[in-house]
């Protein structure tokens, strides 16, 4: 199978691999797995609300996606850097993005209020088509075209870009509601570093010489560049078996019960910190609870069962408690 990124890691021919490539790739996985094990422990109350997206886990987490998206633009020039190879790339891409729907799919029938609507997936497959503009573009102007796109959130913002079709892009100026959200901007900025680094060092004759390097090493780093070449595959199956894990031990060993409210007011912080002062935001948010809490709507709305689409009593106790801190 391919990578995550649609592309093989290198040349088509075997002898041509590089290693060091499918290790790198193998150990982004690993960390990702290991970031998403803490988000299933706080999703079965193992861990405080907002645990996985706040400090040293949201770091982390942005540090493993940009790692991700990093090495698909390597891919992507290793793959067809010398000759772009049209029914290869498309049988690949279809395969990234025909997961990404399926991630989509599932995640909206078990959280449709936060579904997976632009993942790492998605952001992939969408990278990988732009970045065929880019294979024959100078190295270093595709490494500056991604750290415009990197700055491109802090630059420009509009309104428009708020609109569920439009939010993908990343020029939003309130973040959406969704898991696992890597927006076009700033994430198709590694993607292209990583075409401009890899087009660099092809042209240097590095590409060959790690091509050359010794696959051996110990059972572990087998293990793990074994899981880099077949990326897509991991990252298709590890969630639902730590899923899988972590419920079952929740079946012998529940987690104790958790005030839901501070997890609210912290993740009602994190999205509004975009765009507002930190006392602004935790004014807001302690005003926007007390009124959920008074009106009794505040358990109907973390449970789904109201949202600001469906009760405009939602949208009012926003407007009011923005002009009550204005």
């Amino acid at each position: 199978m391919s990578d995550i990124a649609g592309n093989p890691p290198s040349s088509s021919s075997a002898s041509g691999r590089i290693h060091l490539l499918d290790l790198a790739r193998g150990l982004a996985l690993f960390a990702m797995a290991s970031y998403h094990f803490s988000w299933d422990l706080e999703f079965f109350g193992y861990l405080e609300p907002g645990t996985s997206t706040q400090g040293f886990l949201k770091a982390y987490a942005r540090t493993i996606a940009g790692s991700f998206l990093f090495l698909a633009g390597v891919s992507l020039v290793l793959a067809h850097g010398r000759r772009f190879r049209p029914d290869a790339f498309l049988k690949r891409i279809a395969m990234v993005a025909g997961a990404a729907g399926l991630i989509s799919l599932a995640t909206y029938f078990a959280m449709p209020d936060s579904f997976i609507y632009f993942g790492i997936l998605h952001a992939i497959a969408v990278s990988s088509l732009i970045g065929i503009a880019f294979l024959r573009v100078p190295a270093l102007l595709t490494v500056l075209a991604g750290i415009l796109c990197l700055a491109a959130p802090q630059l420009y913002q509009n309104e428009v870009f708020n609109h569920a079709w439009l939010s993908w892009i990343g020029l939003f100026t309130v973040p959406p509601r969704s898991n696992d959200f890597v927006p076009l901007m700033p994430w198709l900025g590694p993607f292209l570093i990583g075409m401009g680094v890899t087009r660099f060092a092809v042209s240097q004759g590095l590409a060959g010489r790690l091509a050359a390097l010794s696959a051996s090493g110990t059972a572990l780093a087998r293990a793990t560049r074994f899981c880099g070449r077949h990326s897509l595959a991991f990252y298709l199956l590890h969630q639902p078996i730590l899923l899988s894990l972590v419920w079952a031990v929740s079946q012998i060993t529940p987690a104790p019960p958790v005030d839901p409210i501070p997890g609210f007011v912290s993740e009602c912080r994190t999205g509004c910190a975009a765009n507002n002062s930190a006392l602004f935001c935790e004014q807001f948010c302690s005003c926007v609870t007390d009124e959920l809490l008074s009106q009794e709507l505040f358990q109907p709305f973390i449970a789904g069962e109201i949202t600001q689409d469906t009760d405009a009593r939602i949208p009012a106790i926003a407007d009011q408690c923005t002009a009550r801190f204005r």
